[in-house]
């Protein structure tokens, strides 16, 4: 998906961390990219009833191929994005806006 980039090469690239996932601060427009290419290679599998590890691997660079293809096309190349704000940062965020959240709710209820 990243152009012949290791998953490494664009955590360098991002300024992640070695132990946190790329996944969490990849954008939105390239997890779904790779969300896609692997359910292309899940329903391929079945459908052209893949066995080993060789064919399905081949079968998954191939979609992996394909949709970085199209993402290209349409002016988008994945390992030039930014990266965007960490999930995890995120998620801790609204965790801790959620009781508070909650409590705004139920006094505007009452």
């Amino acid at each position: 998906m990243f152009g012949g980039h290791t998953t490494q090469q664009m955590k360098d690239k991002l300024s992640v961390k070695q132990a946190k996932p790329l996944a969490d601060v990849l954008p939105t427009v390239t997890i779904k990219a790779k969300d896609l290419a692997a359910e292309m290679t899940t329903v391929n599998t079945k459908g052209k009833n893949l066995q080993g590890k060789s064919p399905i691997k081949n079968e998954h660079v191939t979609n992996n191929q394909e949709v970085r293809a199209l993402l290209k096309k349409r002016g988008i190349v994945p390992e030039e994005l930014p990266a965007e704000e960490d999930i995890k940062k995120i998620e801790r965020k609204h965790k801790g806006r959620s009781p508070q959240i909650s409590e705004e709710k139920v006094d505007a209820l009452e």
